[in-house]
């Protein structure tokens, strides 16, 4: 059961990747649409640059929430790197409380904004807000979920692992 829910686990990572790089290409295309617009036909497109706003919206808040693992995000390494386990495990409960208590008191002030924006649409596409704010909802859940786990692991005495250079990806 456990390899079944890992395998399936890693599954839904890889689609979350596929759908980032839709995001990342279609604000490519469209960027490039809005350029041959602009300086080769001197006509430019308003409908372009919402597209591309709304897409690096959601590829910052998707790719937060289901993407970026907890070991790339930003952190003091040097300080983080250079202090033991339980110094990192008491650092991991510092941090995941308080991110805890924001996303938490903020949640349903934000659903009822998202909700509330439905009735305004966006300039060019006339898409209701609501969707176009939907996504934090979205990361905010993810969040939660993640620092509880987080905050629980620190709590049963597992210390999040220490920074190792020689493991560092480029992000690429």
């Amino acid at each position: 059961m456990n390899d079944r829910l890992r395998a399936a686990g890693g599954w839904l990572a890889r689609r979350a990747e596929n759908v980032l790089a839709l995001m990342l290409g279609a604000m490519f295309a469209v960027f490039l649409v809005q350029i041959v617009f602009r300086y080769l036909f001197n006509f430019p497109t308003g409908w372009t640059h919402e597209i591309s706003v709304i897409l690096w919206l959601w590829l910052v808040l998707f790719g937060s929430a289901f993407v970026t693992r907890e070991s790339e995000e930003i952190r003091f390494d040097i300080i983080y790197g250079a202090v033991g386990p339980k110094v990192r495990r008491v650092m991991a409960i510092v941090t995941a409380v308080p991110l805890l208590i924001l996303y938490t008191i903020s949640l349903p002030a934000m659903a009822d904004y998202v909700t509330f924006m439905k009735v305004e649409r966006t300039a060019y596409l006339k898409l209701p807000f609501s969707w176009v704010y939907s996504i934090y909802l979205a990361f905010a859940v993810a969040a939660i979920a993640r620092y509880l786990w987080l905050c629980w692991q620190a709590l049963r005495g597992k210390a999040p692992e220490a920074f190792d250079p020689t493991k560092a990806g480029s992000g690429v």
